[in-house]
């Protein structure tokens, strides 16, 4: 399906055509991706925020600087564990409310 034509589309109606409805196989792993890449970029901004480099959050939170390139990548999704020592290391804080 071609979408470049700027006219305004309902997106729940085009990812369902492009990679099914949800609760599929093909949709699970689209939806999967795009977590790991929006995971990626805002671990990836808050460290750019932070002025921290790769290496220095690597130190603090005990890995490799290459295991934040990949997470910065989206090549490797951290575990939760990870995610919230990278948060805490950022001085960041992760708030979770219901669903609207």
């Amino acid at each position: 399906m071609q979408t470049n034509d700027h006219k305004i589309r309902n997106y729940s109606d085009v990812l369902n055509s492009q990679y099914g409805e949800p609760g599929t196989p093909k949709r699970a792993k689209f939806d999967e991706e795009a977590y790991t890449f929006y995971t990626a970029q805002i671990l990836h901004d808050a460290r750019k925020n932070a002025r921290i480099t790769q290496g220095e959050l690597a130190k603090r939170i005990g890995v490799d600087k290459s295991y934040i390139s990949r997470i910065e990548k989206g090549l490797i999704v951290p575990s939760v564990a990870t995610y919230y020592r990278v948060i805490n290391a950022l001085g960041l804080t992760i708030n979770i409310t219901p669903a609207m």
